[in-house]
Order: structure tokens, then sequence, then C-alpha cells
């Protein structure tokens, strides 16, 4: 994302970890986050999302199963991200704004642009670094932030994380952030609304 303020995104993934805690610490801390979701991983718990959207924090489409779309047909890619579009829309009363295709595979390739447009979400996000459970990965190589920066996390607990909580893991992740003089925006300001 272009701007020139000294902010990052945060961006959390799946949604596998519904940590209550977690929702304390938004609460508490008032950071925002987009959460891309994929269906078949939340849908035993939509009310969890419900509470970090109640927060001000935006919901967008990671697909039903998390395919990894460039090895499906396109009619597969399409039902991937229409059939999450839909269910996400039902739970959550907004449309998503944003797509990620999982582990990035299949971006910005016609078919999954193709896709996307057809089913509503308006923009494929990637990212630059990704939040492993004490580490930034960056992809450039002097390993530091840049204005607009999209961080990648995943809703991931203990099982995953080694035995870190997804509390400890932000918490990492937010220092990370802080270090480098950088604060957190919400992505969706710097995008904009779709114009009715």
């Amino acid at each position: 994302m272009k701007t020139s303020d000294k902010v990052v995104f945060v961006t959390i993934d799946d949604g596998a970890e519904k940590d209550p805690k977690f929702v304390e610490m938004l609460t508490d801390l008032k950071v925002p986050v987009s959460m891309f979701l994929t269906r078949d991983i939340v849908k035993d718990d939509y009310g969890y999302f419900k509470r970090l959207q109640a927060l001000g924090n935006h919901v967008h489409n990671h697909t039903v199963d998390h395919a990894q779309l460039s090895k499906v047909p396109p009619e597969k890619q399409k039902s991937e991200i229409c059939d999450a579009q839909a269910a996400l829309t039902q739970q959550y009363g907004t449309p998503p704004l944003l797509f990620r295709p999982p582990y990035g595979d299949g971006a910005n390739t016609p078919a999954l642009n193709t896709s996307v447009q057809q089913c509503g979400p308006r923009a494929v996000v990637l990212w630059r670094e990704s939040m492993q459970i004490h580490d930034m990965q960056y992809q450039a190589a002097d390993k530091k932030l840049r204005p607009g920066d999209i961080v990648l996390a995943h809703f991931r607990g203990p099982k995953d994380l080694k035995g870190e909580t997804m509390t400890q893991m932000f918490g990492e992740l937010l220092a990370r952030i802080q270090e480098q003089g950088f604060a957190v925006a919400r992505l969706e300001d710097y995008i904009g609304a779709p114009a009715a």
C-alpha cells in the first residue's frame, strides 16, 4: 500500500485459533487488524470473529477451505472465492472488500483476477512481512519495514506456536513494529470504500 505515513498494516489469516484473551488484548490496545477468514475454518464459531469485528476490524475473504488456487481449475477457484464471499457476507453483514489467496498462490493470474472480480472483492492483498513465533520474516533484504507494508500473521495457538499463545505472538509482532518506529493503521482507511 503506497503511503508516506510511518504506518504498517496487520492482517491475520485463516481463523483456527479463537483465543478469548486475544479479543481482550485488542479491546485494551485498540490496535486495528484486518481478518482474512477461511470459511470452513471459522464456521464452527463465527461469533468469535464478530467480537473482533465489533472493535472495528474488517472481515475479508480467504476462500472456503484454503485450497492452493493455482492447482485447481478456474471454476473451483471461483467457487472457493464466491462461496466464501456469500457465507462471510451473510455472517458479518458486510461483503468482504479484499481477498487473499492461500499461500499467495495464483495471485495476479488472469483466472484468479476474473474470479475475484466476479465474486465481489475489490482487490487481492498479499504481504511484505510475515510474523513467525518471535521473529518477523522480511521479503526485503535489509529486513526493514517500509511505510505502508502489509504484515501477515495467523490465528494460531500453542499447538502451532511451540507453546506460545496468540497474545504472546501478537505482543512480539507489535514489539517488532514499534522497535522500527512504526504505528499500526487500519488497512481499510487507506484503501477507501467503493463508490456507491
